[in-house]
């Protein structure tokens, strides 16, 4: 068990992705996504989610993503934010937004 102190150290914010490509040097298929997070300014994320998203289809949508984790490499790519998902049956990831569009930046509470 974990405190809500605790869970108020991860800091997970709305942000809107305004690139995507595909990531061919990830040893997983995965995507190089570019996350516009207002204020917090523009991050790196690298995601495995090619089985349910074209990168066209991405670009536009609102996604929550840890911000406050140190940068990761991963090959030649340096990704600075942790885009969240959730497996479906499968194993494969399906991202996790807001219902609705909301201010990007926005805090998760």
């Amino acid at each position: 068990m974990i405190t809500f102190d605790d869970f108020q150290k991860v800091d997970i914010r709305v942000g809107r992705i305004v690139a995507a490509e595909l990531f061919p040097q990830a040893r997983k298929p995965a995507y190089k996504l570019l996350i516009d997070f207002g204020e917090l300014g523009q991050k790196k994320s690298s995601a495995q989610i090619t089985r349910h998203y074209t990168p066209e289809e991405l670009v536009g949508r609102q996604v929550l993503a840890v911000v406050n984790f140190p940068p990761r490499q991963i090959g030649p790519f340096m990704s600075e934010v942790l885009t969240l998902g959730v497996p479906d049956e499968s194993g494969e990831v399906v991202l996790i937004g807001p219902g609705q569009d909301v201010p990007i930046g926005g805090r998760l509470f």
